[in-house]
């Protein structure tokens, strides 16, 4: 039967339902100074009618044309403040009456926050006192936020600077039914592999809805509400000011458009303005880029990344290419990174250069910053100390692998500086506090260390311990060694503490209740063990509550996300907490917990090429020991009946989950979620494949369960939402392989989810979703 009766969206057993609709933590925003304390409630899930509201798809956007914004977005549904040091929660008087807030940052001097309320006709600037705890509209101008956050703080504190739609600008251009001719794409010689895109514009019509909705007008507006305009109507991807506020940095996308790439592809003009509007420089006039080689370390040939340094009044950076952006070509200087200052008449300069792909960069003051450079192909990343004056030459800090997290030295603290602007907090004999996940072989527990920059000498102040999982979240007092942190158990969820490192206290300070009642006395452990060929492997088993051994072997629900490694040593590393609360969300497998399965979750299965073997070259192999591996390790607990097992996927894990039905007979059935399926649908590449099907048409093959349909011996249901816009994981791709299956005679089940996306957003979709995969595991896994 090709199409199943509809009954309408159902409902899963009331207990996973209310796990999924347990209203959530909120989210927790702290100022530098650890004074204030921002609880920001998060909105439920959103129902099927919002996401059925009017979208467009345009060069890469989802816009909802009634209010210009981001059709899909996380909203926040109220605020709430607090001192650190204290217990009393404070209501914000002055909120709009039904809100859905975000876009939230706080001033240069942290006084108040800005933030934006959607209402269904516009977007609307708003601001928050901290002191008098009141939020007050700022303007009724109507914000453009197609390309995201819509405004800015300038460093005053007393004024942002937002793009808002052009007033009067009129009706929306309408779409002509009928053609004024075909759509024509050209190639004349040149090579120009590019990546699978979504969303992308298709014709005239689309062009003129794209510029009608994105463009905007750049203004002042003060606190008071009066308003300036800086810049006339334009395509206006991005706009900021300088550290001082005397300077704009303008990027305003150009004609022409391109119907095989986004809109972060187009043509881009890079201006310096005075703050007054006046221009003064172009910095770059980007053509339309169709024709980046499809390598991970390969970038534009165009100057690219331009941003203000934050540690000095006005100072634009960029990146430059010297090796025209393609990895192929064998240059000692792969990225400089060069710099303009105000007042931006002279010549450019070159602050740093790099032997690999530039990668980000932390900036002190004039004469220290820190520069990482990437190198995929070696997953080789290496952290310099740098003199942006150029009197002192680089000195390498730090030389890892990527892959290594075991010997990740951490992030730098960071502090305000006078502009209102994030630099690296240095101490006065130059150095820094460090702080990072922690990953070992005991799992991962997050750590606060001095670095001394002149010595490159670390000492430890502080390591999550045993039995908790605890992150710092700020540096509270540099001289007293205070730190704000959240800590959680496996009986406790997060909550937020304040930390004396000296005298080796903390005190908690949120009190956030349970979410999961239903969770409680659930058991969680993390199982190590190892592949045939040695490789170590982990996953997070959890078992029901009250269950015991004595009970028998339980049917088991494997959940996994296949990874690339190009080192054996580093694909056995352990991630994760064996301390963490267990948490959930929508794609969870562990709601399975609550119906007597044992749960094997993040379960590790690494596809490792090490040498000049590209991991891939073995994947099927490799994919079926990690997951057998697995098995075998819950069958020798006695927790996990290996004639019980089920497996399920989302995205890349769709893919795999495929792939094993059809390359062993481990499991009882499968649950495959907006998963790609033939890969000569995304034939320049996908996830951590370079290769062109056309350089390496066998794994290409080999990979693609669509091509191995006739093997499918397992029940498999497939579900995928009908406007996924995610790369390569076109609808399709599900279409295609369940008329595959069904024509061959397998047991499958196909869902689409209207109107979502490539994750699920409305409450009813979530709810039956999860219906789906407990009707599933039920028939054809829990009875055996």
């Amino acid at each position: 039967m090709d199409i199943c009766e509809n009954d309408g969206y159902q409902t899963p057993p009331k207990v996973i339902a209310d796990l999924v609709t347990a209203s959530p933590t909120p989210s927790v925003s702290v100022d530098s100074k650890g004074e204030w304390m921002v609880l920001l409630q998060r909105a439920a899930q959103p129902s099927i009618a919002q996401l059925a509201e009017p979208e467009l798809r345009l060069a890469g956007l989802r816009i909802n044309p009634a209010n210009n914004g981001p059709s899909r977005t996380t909203y926040f549904v109220g605020i709430r403040l607090r001192k650190v040091v204290g217990k009393e929660e404070i209501s914000i008087k002055g909120l709009p009456e039904k809100p859905l807030l975000n876009y939230a940052s706080w001033s240069p001097d942290e006084s108040k926050i800005a933030f934006c309320h959607s209402s269904p006709e516009k977007i609307e600037l708003w601001v928050l006192d901290i002191e008098t705890a009141t939020a007050k509209k700022v303007s009724d101008l109507a914000m453009n936020a197609v390309f995201g956050h819509p405004y800015s703080w300038l460093s005053d504190g007393k004024s942002l600077l937002a793009k808002i739609l052009v007033p009067n600008r009129g009706n929306p251009p309408q779409k002509n039914a009928v053609p004024t001719g075909p759509t024509i794409l050209e190639n004349l010689g040149k090579t120009n592999p590019s990546r699978t895109y979504q969303d992308l514009l298709k014709n005239e019509s689309d062009e003129r809805l794209f510029e009608f909705y994105a463009t905007a007008e750049l203004v002042i507006i003060s606190l008071e509400g009066t308003v300036k305009k800086i810049v006339e109507a334009s395509i206006i991807q991005s706009a900021s000011s300088s550290p001082d506020g005397q300077y704009l940095l303008v990027k305003t996308i150009q004609r022409p458009f391109s119907y095989l790439v986004p809109y972060s592809r187009f043509p881009l003009k890079i201006d310096v303005l005075n703050i007054n509007g006046t221009f003064i420089r172009t910095l770059a006039d980007n053509p339309l880029i169709e024709n980046i080689p499809i390598s991970f370390d390969a970038v534009q040939k165009e100057p690219r990344g331009f941003n203000w340094r934050h540690d000095t009044p006005a100072t634009v950076y960029w990146v430059e290419a010297q090796d025209e952006g393609d990895p192929r070509n064998e240059v000692a200087v792969r990225d400089k990174v060069i710099s303009l200052s105000s007042p931006f008449t002279g010549e450019i300069k070159t602050i740093a250069e790099t032997g690999s792909r530039y990668a980000g960069i932390i900036w002190a003051n004039e004469n220290l910053a820190l520069i990482d450079e990437y190198w995929h192909k070696t997953r080789r990343v290496i952290t310099k100390i740098i003199d942006p004056s150029g009197e002192k030459e680089a000195v390498v800090l730090f030389d890892r692998s990527s892959e290594d997290k075991y010997n990740e030295p951490g992030s730098p603290s960071t502090k305000k500086n006078q502009y209102g602007r994030l630099v690296m907090d240095l101490q006065k004999d130059n150095s820094v506090f460090m702080t990072g996940d922690g990953a070992s072989a005991e799992g991962d527990r997050p750590f606060v260390d001095i670095l001394n920059l002149a010595t490159k000498e670390t000492n430890r102040l502080w390591r999550s311990e045993a039995p908790f999982y605890e992150r710092p979240i700020a540096i509270l007092d540099n001289e007293k060694h205070i730190i704000l942190t959240i800590r959680e158990s496996k009986q406790e969820n997060p909550n937020y503490f304040i930390r004396d490192l000296k005298q080796q206290n903390s005190t908690q300070i949120t009190f956030f209740p349970h979410p999961y009642p239903a969770l409680k006395g659930v058991e969680k452990q993390v199982l190590k063990y190892k592949r045939h060929d040695g490789v170590e492997l982990t996953a997070n088993l959890y078992l029901p509550a009250d269950y015991q051994k004595e009970q028998g072997a339980l049917p088991c629900l494997l959940e996994a996300y296949p990874l690339e490694f190009k080192d054996k040593s580093n694909a056995g590393q352990i991630s994760g907490s064996p301390y963490e609360f267990t948490s959930i969300y929508w794609g969870s497998p562990i709601f399975w917990v609550t119906q007597g399965f044992a749960i094997l979750e993040g379960t590790s299965i690494p596809i490792v090429g090490e040498g000049t073997t590209e991991p891939n070259d073995t994947y099927l192999e490799q994919l079926v020991a990690g997951a057998k591996a697995a098995i075998d390790e819950g069958a020798k607990l006695g927790v996990v009946d290996p004639n019980r097992v089920g497996v399920m996927g989302h995205s890349y894990g769709g893919f795999m989950v495929a792939n094993l039905l059809s390359h062993s007979n481990l499991f009882k059935a499968g649950i495959a979620r907006s998963g790609a399926y033939n890969r000569t649908l995304t034939p320049f590449g996908f996830q951590g494949e370079e290769r062109t099907f056309w350089q390496t048409p066998e794994t290409y093959h080999k990979m693609s369960p669509f091509n191995y349909a006739d093997k499918m011996k397992t029940p498999l249901l497939l579900i995928h939402g009908e406007a996924d816009n995610n790369t390569g994981t076109f609808p399709i791709q599900s279409e295609r392989y369940y008329n595959a299956l069904k024509g061959l005679g397998a047991t499958v089940r196909y869902v689409q989810l209207p109107y979502e996306s490539h994750g699920y957003q409305a409450k009813e979709s979530i709810l039956h979703m999860l219906w789906e995969m407990d009707t599933w595991l039920d028939t054809y896994v829990k009875e055996g």
